[in-house]
């Protein structure tokens, strides 16, 4: 018996905001002084490490809770379950839902809450809860679920990723450019199949001196309301907190799975830069005195931007769709998950497609 992920469903939402369309814009940095470099030498570098080209915005009447039921609904549809018989719903996010306009998070009821309304889900025994883990809150919101099915506690859990990050950036800090929206869910059941499932896990939490490392702070602009709080972060702190950790925590994983390292196919991580992702992979090979094999590491940050818990999710549902150039998921196949974000927490997962 193994629990098995037996569907998938991401929104991807319409509107592009392309690096082109932040020409125009005023650019402060942490000390409230205007940024004396243009805005083509700004953008031209932000690509240069990001890899972003644009991101997606979600439309004005859109809520997180609305494009984390849509994802909902598609992973619901592709495994084929009735939605009657889901345990748990487990949503990672971070904002809760966030109005245009507004940067105000509201998380009265939670997102699960919202969303399994949303479903017109009755069974007062499916339980719907959030999960606050920073950008790993899909990926933990599955170890959970598969530690309840384990425990005998489940039999088919819902888990979400669904973030609007848009609405809670200062449009006057450069890192604003990274940040998009997005959701993705994956429906996990136990299933009578010991060739495939959730092999390992692992997760680690870094608060001593870490915990503050992405935060909530005021405008970088002094003209503005210094009582309105938006997403900010320490980059370099991060990057290097990054590629300390997060190999260390995906060995972990992978040691404790007993697949050797040649077998895996693909890794999936966290699309929060492109330059950090391929340093962080390239070190976790080198932990085994491998070089990095090409195509293992899929890609959708240079078109999606950075969705924070939406990022592994999407990218594995748009994979399995044919949705990313250059790779495909088959049967049998090993993928390493992995994922690092706000608290600052870091998790990773073996799974046999």
């Amino acid at each position: 018996m193994q629990n098995i992920i037996t569907g998938t469903g991401s929104y991807i939402p319409e509107k592009i905001q392309r690096n082109e369309d932040f020409l125009k814009q005023d650019f402060y940095n942490e000390s409230q002084s205007k940024i004396p470099n243009s805005n083509e030498i700004i953008i031209s570098k932000f690509k240069a490490i990001t890899g972003i080209e644009e991101r997606r915005y979600v439309d004005n009447e859109m809520k997180n809770s609305d494009i984390g039921t849509i994802a909902a609904e598609r992973a619901i549809k592709d495994s084929a379950i009735d939605p009657e018989k889901i345990d748990y719903i487990i949503v990672g996010h971070n904002f809760g839902d966030v109005r245009d306009g507004y940067t105000q998070c509201d998380l009265l009821p939670s997102i699960a809450s919202r969303i399994k309304y949303n479903l017109k889900i009755k069974n007062p025994n499916c339980v719907a809860y959030d999960v606050i883990f920073g950008c790993p809150g899909w990926l933990q919101g599955v170890i959970q679920a598969d530690m309840f099915i384990k425990a005998g506690e489940a039999k088919t859990c819902l888990v979400i990723g669904s973030e609007t990050l848009s609405r809670v950036v200062d449009p006057y800090d450069r890192d604003s450019m990274i940040y998009s929206d997005g959701a993705g869910a994956c429906i996990l059941e136990l299933a009578d199949d010991n060739d495939r499932g959730i092999l390992s896990h692992a997760a680690q939490s870094f608060t001593f001196e870490e915990a503050y490392h992405l935060y909530y702070g005021s405008s970088f602009n002094p003209a503005e309301d210094q009582g309105t709080n938006y997403i900010k972060m320490h980059g370099r702190k991060i990057y290097e907190f990054a590629l300390t950790n997060v190999p260390n925590a995906m060995k972990i994983a992978l040691d404790k799975s007993g697949i050797e390292i040649e077998s895996v196919n693909k890794v999936l991580i966290h699309q929060a830069n492109e330059k950090m992702d391929e340093a962080i992979i390239e070190r976790f090979y080198k932990l085994y005195d491998k070089e990095m094999p090409e195509g293992i590491m899929p890609m959708s940050i240079h078109k999606l931007g950075n969705s924070s818990v939406a990022t592994v999710p999407t990218l594995f549902d748009l994979i399995l769709k044919n949705q990313i150039e250059g790779h495909q998921i088959n049967k049998g196949d090993i993928l390493l998950l992995a994922s690092v974000g706000a608290g600052m927490n870091i998790n990773a997962m073996v799974y046999k497609y």
